[in-house]
């Protein structure tokens, strides 16, 4: 029977090339058809330190980097020793025999990973003299590899075709060697390529995409992993008339720039990690308090204070959904997957505009370097939406209706103070409490108007639900479907919009007997939100700054579901 996916993980140092070859894996296999995902974990040091990636290759949509090993490739003996255990029984480890030795164990063989490379007159080939063995372990045909090669080095330079000949001389010998080996992992069944275009790009990728397919033009952002390549797309790619990019010197200033472009009539965002989250706290009590449309994007990342800073982790939602002091409660939306993540940067966009105040974008580490094919998007069906600006005459008292009110912009007409103290309708400070408790309501009652979002559901009869949320969507779905494949009665609810959570899935939530939520956390702090909102919400958690494995949420989850119904036997 032929393999419906496989699954490789290339461990070593950074700078040996681990992760070029997890994504050259994943790019030759989209191109032709297949479905891919990779995922990376690495030190916060530049070069050196452990490093380890992980790529997914299946003929059907991949919603998690999968658990056991077919394949480990070991760049030095610690990333052999450290991941050996991991691979399946009948799989094979990879190693450079350059770096050290192993006895024969009848599941290993060593290539010469930088010599093999040397030969081919390319020494930055090693890569692909990996991929070529892997390709000839799952009887992956070479025409699919060197056609890989010829699209992602033919740029129009000079030297195009010798990079290719030596590229493709190099998958060759990796296809060699691993015939020498006497391995084979059977055959990969043949790709079934999608009937519509697809794009292989991370999530911070989509995450930019999303944001200026919605009409960004105002960006301002300081460096931190793991949100500085939104920041670095920006500079590269938001220009033209009209649009701003600028690096700042913390995030304080990120945050009072975003504010003053917001303020002056433009969609403006910034993009950050926890600590600089943090930085901003205040001035996104200054956003909600005037009502100033902008996006902050909080790439997520082990915490507190430095933390696990290239580990991914789910818990920022407190300090996001909470972040000043006061009465405050911020629009949140935690994609759960690439494709999300443009969807979701492009919403929190229109909400911003269509509220007129800050939207938190909430993505994870494990998003924002993970390299996933997605359909492409079809910019004609996407909603944009802007604020409504007010065009009357001199004398408006912005602040005075209820709920939503049009914005004046600066140098037109109504113009208004946009006030951090509380202030009345036309914008200046006051102490009255009448006015405190209008406009308190006021701005309260504008989230009423980001009640639009939209959920998943699944055997909602069922009294036990899963409910996971951002990047655990996929490891949650996979373990919900091996969960009901064994006779498991659940039902499964899903949405990226954590707040204001769609009313109807809220509704249905506060029926359920036990509703579990998978997280990347130590308190469970979705669970803990949902109790507060009446939901008998339980967290499944982990904090190792890893992702969830599809099996640890199988036996853990069915333990929890066993208990509960003898539970409810007793009662």
């Amino acid at each position: 029977m032929k393999k419906k996916h496989f699954i490789v993980r290339f461990a070593g140092e950074g700078g040996q090339g681990v992760v070029t070859s997890a994504e050259g894996l994943a790019q030759a296999a989209t191109q032709t058809g297949y479905h891919a995902m990779t995922f990376a974990t690495f030190p916060s040091q530049i070069m050196g330190g452990p490093t380890w990636t992980q790529t997914r290759i299946s003929t059907t949509p991949v919603r998690s980097a999968g658990d056991e090993l077919d394949v480990l490739v070991a760049f030095n003996k610690e990333g052999y020793e450290t991941h050996r255990d991991e691979v399946r029984q009948g799989g094979v480890i990879v190693y450079n025999s350059e770096t050290f030795q192993l006895e024969p164990d009848g599941r290993s063989f060593g290539m010469k990973f930088d010599e093999l490379a040397k030969s081919t007159g390319n020494a930055r080939a090693a890569n692909m003299v990996v991929i070529g063995a892997l390709a000839y372990l799952v009887n992956m045909p070479q025409p699919i590899l060197e056609e890989f090669v010829k699209k992602r080095f033919t740029r129009g330079r000079a030297e195009d075709q010798e990079i290719i000949s030596s590229n493709i001389k190099a998958l060759s010998l990796g296809r060699d060697e691993a015939a020498k080996s006497g391995f084979n992992l059977g055959e990969i069944d043949a790709a079934i390529p999608p009937k519509y275009p697809q794009i292989l790009l991370n999530g911070n990728q989509a995450i930019a995409l999303g944001a200026v397919a919605a009409g960004l033009d105002f960006y301002i952002g300081y460096p931190i992993s793991p949100a500085t390549s939104i920041l670095v797309w920006m500079e590269r790619n938001l220009v033209g008339p009209g649009k701003f990019v600028y690096q700042v010197s913390s995030e304080i200033e990120a945050i009072t720039g975003v504010i003053g472009g917001g303020y002056a009539g433009k969609k403006a965002m910034s993009a950050t990690a926890g600590p600089g989250f943090s930085l901003m706290s205040e001035g996104l009590g200054l956003a909600w308090m005037a009502e100033i449309p902008l996006v902050i994007v909080d790439v997520q990342r082990g915490g507190p204070a430095t933390g696990l800073p290239t580990k991914t982790e789910q818990s920022d939602l407190f300090a996001t959904m909470f972040p000043a002091h006061g009465d405050v409660r911020l629009p949140i939306i935690a994609p759960g997957s690439v494709e999300e993540c443009f969807y979701a940067a492009a919403t929190a966009i229109n909400w911003a505009e269509r509220y007129q105040g800050p939207v938190v974008l909430l993505s994870e580490h494990a998003l924002s370097e993970r390299n996933q094919n997605i359909a492409k998007p079809d910019l004609s069906k996407l909603r944009v939406e802007s604020r409504k600006a007010y065009t009357g005459s001199n004398g408006y008292q912005r602040y005075e209706a209820k709920e939503l009110s049009p914005m004046p912009l600066p140098g037109g007409p109504g113009a208004y103070v946009a006030n951090g103290s509380e202030h009345d309708s036309i914008g200046d400070t006051t102490h009255l409490a009448e006015r405190h408790i209008h406009m308190t309501e006021r701005r309260w009652s504008k989230l009423h108007l980001l009640e639009d979002g939209t959920f998943e559901s699944e055997n909602a009869d069922a009294s036990i639900a899963i409910l996971p949320w951002g990047g655990s969507k996929g490891p949650g779905r996979e373990a919900y479907e091996e969960l009901m494949s064994k006779g498991a009665d659940l039902a499964w609810y899903y949405t990226m919009f954590l707040h204001p959570m769609p009313p109807a899935l809220l509704a249905e939530l506060r029926k359920k007997k036990l509703v579990l939520v998978p997280e990347l956390n130590y308190q469970g702090q979705l669970a803990f939100i949902l109790r507060a909102q009446g939901v008998k919400a339980e967290a499944v958690t982990q904090y190792t700054g890893l992702p969830f494995k599809v099996k640890d949420l199988v036996r853990r989850i069915g333990e929890r579901v066993k208990a509960e119904r003898k539970e409810g036997v007793r009662a």
